[in-house]
């Protein structure tokens, strides 16, 4: 019998090895979906100087990230979450959510937003059950046609 692997949650910065190679991983999966259009989100998805990253790890591996950063003086902008395919169904990508969460609360946050593609099913899935709920598109992508933004109260 096969031990039961579980997953590793290390919260970290954008300079994390790890972290870059899965922002690697989410731009390729962005760029399969998307095609030349996802080029225009390139400026909107720097990942230098974060100081509030994740990296999953199962079985020692990274299989997934996501981060936040500063959107204004008590609301954080919940970024770069990703979970390679073949590790998805088993509920990482909602307990990263939940830990970039509380890793917000703790620094004193008490909202959170974000942007997510028309095409990133899963994305809009996960985030609407965690209670994100639609807002009108902010900042960069407002007018952006294919973006939808989210906004939840951190408690």
């Amino acid at each position: 019998m096969q031990p039961i692997q579980s997953p590793e949650f290390i919260r970290t910065t954008s300079d994390h090895p790890d972290f870059r190679k899965m922002v690697n991983a989410l731009d390729e999966d962005l760029y399969q979906r998307n095609g030349e259009a996802q080029l225009k989100y390139r400026p909107y998805n720097q990942i230098d100087k974060i100081k509030h990253a994740i990296v999953i790890y199962w079985g020692g591996k990274p299989v997934g990230c996501g981060c936040f950063k500063r959107f204004d003086d008590h609301t954080v902008e919940m970024k770069r979450m990703f979970v390679l395919p073949e590790m998805r169904g088993k509920q990482l990508a909602a307990r990263m959510l939940q830990e970039l969460e509380t890793w917000a609360i703790e620094e004193g946050n008490t909202a959170a937003v974000l942007e997510t593609g028309h095409k990133q099913v899963e994305a809009i899935r996960l985030y609407t059950i965690a209670g994100y709920l639609l807002t009108e598109n902010y900042g960069q992508y407002a007018g952006m046609e294919e973006s939808i933004c989210y906004r939840k109260e951190l408690k």
